[in-house]
C-alpha cells in the first residue's frame, strides 16, 4: 500500500529514521568530541605559546594565523572520521536496504533509482552536518577566548570537509550497490582510500604525472581547503567524483536488470566521469580566502605580474625528495601558477632523492626562460624568485606597501573549559540524546 505522501518525501523520511537508529552513525557522534577536543586543546595551547603565554615576550606571535595554528588541526578530526568513520554510516545506510528487504518497497514507490540515491546521500550529509558540530562549537569557544574570526577562510575550510564526506558517501554507496555484504563493500572503501594515499607517496617521490595525479586526491584537496585555498578545478573535479559515483550505486541498486548492462553503463559513466575530469584540470581560476593571503603574493607583486604576457618557463633541476624543491613548489611556483596561467615547470632529476646528484655541476640550478631570455638562479624563496622574474622582464619591483602585510592574530589564552565542553558535555548530549531515540523507536 502506498503512502499518501510524496515518493521522495516519504523516502526521505525513512531514510532519517534508518539513520538516527544507527549504531554506526551514533559511534560516529560520539566519537568526534574527543578528537575534536584533543585536536582543538593541543592547537590553542600552542598558538597561546607561541603568542608568548607565559613567556617573557611576545614570541612570533605576530606571524601567526588562526586559520593554520587552530583550524586546520581542530577539523582534522573531520578528516579522520571521514576517512575511517563515515563509510560505515553510509554503508549501513545503502547495503541494509538489500539485506532487510526495504529495497524491493523502495521500489513499489515508483521513484527512479538516482531519487533513490540522491535521497540517501541528502541524509547522510545532514547526518555528517550533525557529526560536524562539535569542531563548529569550537568556533564559538575561540570568540569566547578572544580570538578573530574570518568568517571567509571557515566557510572555505567547512566547504572542504563537507566535498571530502560526499567523496567518501559516494565511494561507499558505489561498494555498498556493486557487492552483495556489507562487509565486502566496507573492505572495497577502504582499499579505494589507501590507494590514494599510495599516489600521494608515488607523487611525493616520482614527481611529474604522478604528482599531478596526487594532487586531486581526497587529502591533497582538503589540504588545500585548509589553507584557505578554493581551487575551481579540484572541486568540479570532487563534484564529477561524487556524480559518478552516486550514478553507478544507483545503476547497481536496478535488481531487475541483467548484470551485463549494468556492467556496460558503469563503464560508460567511467568514461564520462574521466572525459569531465581531463576537461577540469584545463581550468585555473583559483581563490585565496584566507586572511593572512598565506596562498598569494602580496597584492603589489601580482599586480606587477599580472602584466607580463609572455610564456615564463621554469626548469628546476631538483630531485622530487630534496627539500629545497619542497620549499619552492610551496613559497613561489605555486602562488606563480595562480597569478601566470601560462607557466610551464619543468622538474629535472635523475634520481628521486638527489643524494648523489649533489656533486654534479648543473644539480641545484633553477632557469628561468622568458621570451627567449634566459637566465639561472639558485634561490629558492619567493623574493628570490620575484626578483629574478622581474629582472627578466624589465620590470622594476613594486615598493611594498606594510599597511597590507597581515600583521597576525596572537591570542595568548590558554583553552580553558574545552576539555570539559569536548570529554563531558558534548558525549553527555550525545548518549542522552541516543536514549530518547532508542525509547522513542523501541
Amino acid at each position: 500500500m502506498r503512502s499518501p505522501r510524496p515518493p521522495f518525501v516519504w523516502l526521505l523520511d525513512k531514510e532519517c529514521r534508518e539513520l538516527v537508529v544507527s549504531r554506526s552513525w551514533w559511534v560516529l557522534l560520539i566519537a568526534m568530541p574527543p578528537l575534536v577536543g584533543v585536536a582543538f586543546i593541543s592547537a590553542v595551547r600552542t598558538y597561546a605559546e607561541v603568542s608568548g603565554l607565559n613567556g617573557t615576550s611576545a614570541g612570533v606571535g605576530e606571524a601567526l594565523s588562526p586559520l593554520i595554528g587552530v583550524w586546520a588541526p581542530a577539523f582534522s578530526a573531520c578528516e579522520l572520521a571521514a576517512v575511517f568513520l563515515l563509510p560505515f554510516v553510509a554503508i549501513r545506510l545503502v547495503a541494509g536496504d538489500r539485506q532487510s528487504g526495504a529495497l524491493k518497497l523502495e521500489l513499489q514507490q515508483g521513484l527512479s533509482p538516482l531519487a533513490r540515491i540522491a535521497a540517501k546521500a541528502l541524509v547522510l550529509l545532514a547526518g555528517w552536518l550533525v557529526a560536524m558540530l562539535p569542531p563548529l562549537s569550537a568556533i564559538l569557544l575561540w570568540r569566547l577566548y578572544g580570538g578573530s574570526v574570518y568568517a571567509p577562510e571557515l566557510a572555505t575550510l567547512t566547504a572542504g570537509h563537507m566535498l571530502n564526506a560526499g567523496l567518501t558517501i559516494a565511494l561507499a554507496a558505489a561498494m555498498s550497490a556493486l557487492t552483495e555484504h556489507p562487509s565486502t563493500a566496507a573492505i572495497l572503501t577502504l582499499g579505494v582510500t589507501v590507494g590514494t594515499w599510495i599516489l600521494n607517496f608515488i607523487g611525493a617521490v616520482q614527481g611529474g604525472f604522478w604528482e599531478r595525479a596526487a594532487g586531486y586526491t581526497p587529502a591533497a584537496m582538503v589540504a588545500e581547503y585548509q589553507h584557505g585555498l578554493l581551487r575551481l578545478d579540484t572541486t568540479l573535479v570532487a563534484l564529477v567524483l561524487i556524480l559518478a559515483g552516486l550514478t553507478v550505486a544507483a545503476v547497481w541498486t536496478r535488481l531487475g536488470v541483467q548484470v551485463r548492462r549494468r556492467v556496460y553503463e558503469s563503464l560508460g559513466i567511467g568514461a564520462l566521469a574521466a572525459a569531465g575530469i581531463f576537461a577540469c584540470t584545463f581550468l585555473n581560476a583559483s581563490w585565496d580566502t584566507s586572511q593572512s593571503r598565506g596562498n598569494s603574493f602580496p597584492e603589489a607583486d601580482e599586480r606587477a605580474l599580472a602584466r607580463i604576457h609572455t610564456p615564463l618557463i621554469v626548469e628546476v633541476h631538483l630531485a622530487p625528495e630534496d627539500p629545497r624543491r619542497v620549499d619552492l613548489e610551496h613559497r613561489a611556483l605555486s602562488k606563480l601558477r595562480r597569478v601566470m596561467p601560462h607557466l610551464q615547470v619543468r622538474y629535472v632529476s635523475a634520481t628521486s632523492i638527489g643524494l648523489f646528484e649533489q656533486t654534479g655541476a648543473g644539480y641545484g640550478e633553477i632557469w628561468y626562460d622568458l621570451g627567449g631570455r634566459r637566465t639561472m638562479s639558485r634561490v629558492t624563496t619567493a623574493e628570490g624568485v620575484l626578483e629574478t622574474i622581474y629582472s627578466l622582464a624589465g620590470i622594476a619591483p613594486p615598493v611594498e606597501n606594510d599597511d597590507e602585510a597581515f600583521r597576525g592574530a596572537p591570542l595568548a589564552a590558554p583553552p580553558k573549559g574545552a576539555g570539559t565542553i569536548f570529554y563531558g558535555v558534548w558525549p553527555g548530549v550525545i548518549l542522552a540524546s541516543g536514549l530518547l531515540v532508542r525509547r522513542r523507536f523501541k
